[in-house]
């Protein structure tokens, strides 16, 4: 693992059998990697209820790779292939998700429009931990649109989530209240997961939703809160490894929206 993810997050890895369900304000809770996530681990250990227990605000994806998961104000969501949203069962499975009990340290009204670019420039302003910790990110406001995602479910043998993503279905929504969920994760923090801002979005009906790729926002309110405690459910045959330039280059692929 990276010295300095070491120095600046305090990583603690579990197994299943040792999880307890706990809300501690400022600790982020995480199932598996990404790096397991790119190599095709699609199978989850872990329920959405037991997720649940650990935090109301975050992200990930369902057993299979089916959809992109939601979460916000202690509710899942799967936002299906066609970008609809459906709330998630508690004995569903994740093979990858992290999430908080949301508790902001910063909340800053944003006028706009702001694209996301800026948006995330602002919220880089204002890391009430500093660049090195984790933070959480939710955006709540007025959008004149809205790019997400979200990719199909998978049959085994699993392929790599970079093949996976080709295949994965863009839709715009426009003139829409929303909320902007996710979190922005230090560069040191590679092995564990995404590195930057990834953010997911349900509109404020909770119809429509995904992986976030660009928006537009008119005005809304930005609220963070840091984080420098990780506590990461490994599945079997899941470590924390170093990061390398194959895995860093294949998050960016699965980032892009193409």
């Amino acid at each position: 693992m990276d010295d300095r993810l070491l120095h600046a997050l305090h990583v603690r890895a579990l197994h299943h059998a040792e999880l307890r369900p706990e809300h501690e304000p400022h600790v982020l809770f995480q199932t598996s990697t990404i790096a397991a996530l790119l190599d095709g681990a699609y199978d989850g250990d872990v329920t959405i209820g037991e997720v649940l227990e650990h935090g109301d605000h975050g992200l990930g994806t369902l057993d299979a790779l089916d959809g992109e998961l939601v979460v916000v104000d202690g509710v899942a969501y799967r936002a299906s292939v066609d970008g609809r949203l459906e709330r998630v069962g508690p004995d569903e499975r994740t093979p990858f998700a992290v999430v908080i009990p949301f508790a902001a340290d910063v909340r800053v009204e944003v006028d706009g429009p702001r694209t996301l670019g800026q948006l995330l420039a602002e919220a880089d302003r204002h890391l009430p931990g500093g660049p090195a910790l984790a933070h959480a990110i939710r955006v709540d406001g007025r959008f004149a649109r809205v790019r997400a995602r979200s990719v199909p479910r998978q049959t085994p043998p699993y392929r790599p989530l970079a093949e996976v993503v080709a295949e994965q279905r863009v839709f715009e929504l426009r003139d829409l209240d929303a909320t902007l969920v996710g979190f922005r994760f230090p560069e040191s923090a590679g092995a564990l997961n995404v590195t930057g801002h990834h953010l997911h979005v349900a509109d404020a009906g909770r119809a429509r939703g995904g992986h976030l790729f660009d928006c537009v926002l008119l005005e809304g309110v930005l609220q963070l809160d840091h984080s420098s405690d990780v506590h990461a459910e490994l599945p079997p045959g899941v470590e924390i490894a170093a990061t390398t330039a194959a895995a860093r280059a294949a998050v960016a692929a699965v980032e892009r929206d193409s």
